[in-house]
């Protein structure tokens, strides 16, 4: 039949992509007549092996299940190689590895050449990551409206794998009857994920700083970050625009040049600081230089109004 190896860093995102594909493969099918799922700790692939070489009983195929495989060294798979050069056409062999631990190269190979491996994580792209969320949607059976896709993946900003939880959430309340709007999900979404820190300085650097505000509340409650490692993505940014200033950057080859970035950041990186200018770029890391002694107790004061008067006042500058 086939083989998959179902990758990603995230467990929840692997998990619900096995569940898929075994309902697909399972079909109409008895699953407890076809099923036979490894998911313990101390399981050894041998068994695992041994059920793939095992024909089905009242039952067309069989469908085997081995969880956790980032937890085996290349000296635990030879059997399972072995059974990769020559598998039985009447078993389908699900292998999955999401979470920590290195993957052995040899596993992916052989399973590259003998079948078929999916990739669970989201695009880390903006644009591809909405699409991903469209058909998510989509391949859960669930109809939403436009605009409320787009506020949803605003929402998720950077954890994209919250969507399964909610898209359970909306099945219960909702069924999947009907196309939700924004008034049906808005009053099961919680707190909004994590932003992108370029988001957040994009839009400090264009002077909205109301914006700007929000998506630190963002960062630091959704994506738990904490305000000195958002003083560290601060200082990178505009330590970037400092090495500029006296460069003459007439494009993107000097800015990279100047600031060690590559590409489209150092085109950014030269845009924000023809914007900000020489003066405002000194001004801004002086205002960093006195919040980041205020964070390490140089004042009483909590650490989140110390970085939103930061924000406000970098997002003024011009």
């Amino acid at each position: 039949m086939a083989t998959y190896l179902l990758t990603g860093d995230d467990e929840s995102l692997v998990r619900t992509a096995v569940a898929d594909l075994v309902d697909d493969l399972v079909g109409d099918g008895d699953r407890s007549m076809m099923v036979d799922e490894f998911d313990q700790l101390d399981y050894e692939l041998r068994l695992v092996t041994d059920a793939a070489q095992t024909p089905p009983f009242l039952s067309e195929k069989r469908v085997i299940i081995a969880r956790g495989l980032n937890r085996f060294n290349a000296a635990d798979l030879p059997d399972l190689l072995g059974y990769l050069d020559n598998p039985l056409d009447s078993s389908d062999l699900v292998l999955a590895a999401g979470g920590d631990g290195q993957l052995s190269k040899k596993l992916v190979d052989a399973v590259k050449a003998a079948g078929t491996v999916i990739a669970t994580a989201p695009p880390k792209k903006a644009g591809d990551r909405a699409t991903w969320i469209r058909d998510q949607i989509s391949n859960a059976g669930m109809r939403i409206e436009p605009r409320a896709i787009a506020m949803l993946t605003e929402w998720l900003g950077e954890e994209p794998a919250r969507l399964d939880g909610v898209l359970a959430t909306l099945r219960g309340a909702f069924g999947d009857a009907d196309t939700l709007t924004v008034a049906d999900i808005e009053p099961f979404l919680g707190e909004a994920g994590g932003v992108p820190p370029w988001d957040f300085t994009d839009a400090i650097s264009s002077g909205d700083t109301t914006k700007a505000l929000t998506l630190m509340g963002r960062m630091i409650h959704g994506g738990k970050r904490h305000p000195l490692q958002i003083m560290s993505t601060l200082h990178n940014h505009y330590a970037s625009l400092g090495r500029l200033d006296g460069a003459n950057a007439r494009n993107e080859s000097d800015a990279s040049a100047a600031t060690g970035l590559k590409g489209y950041p150092a085109k950014k990186a030269l845009q924000s600081y023809d914007r900000l200018g020489g003066a405002s770029t000194k001004r801004a890391l002086e205002l960093l230089a006195d919040a980041d002694l205020d964070l390490r107790g140089g004042k009483d004061l909590d650490p989140e109004l110390v970085m939103e008067v930061l924000v406000a006042r970098l997002s003024k500058l011009r």
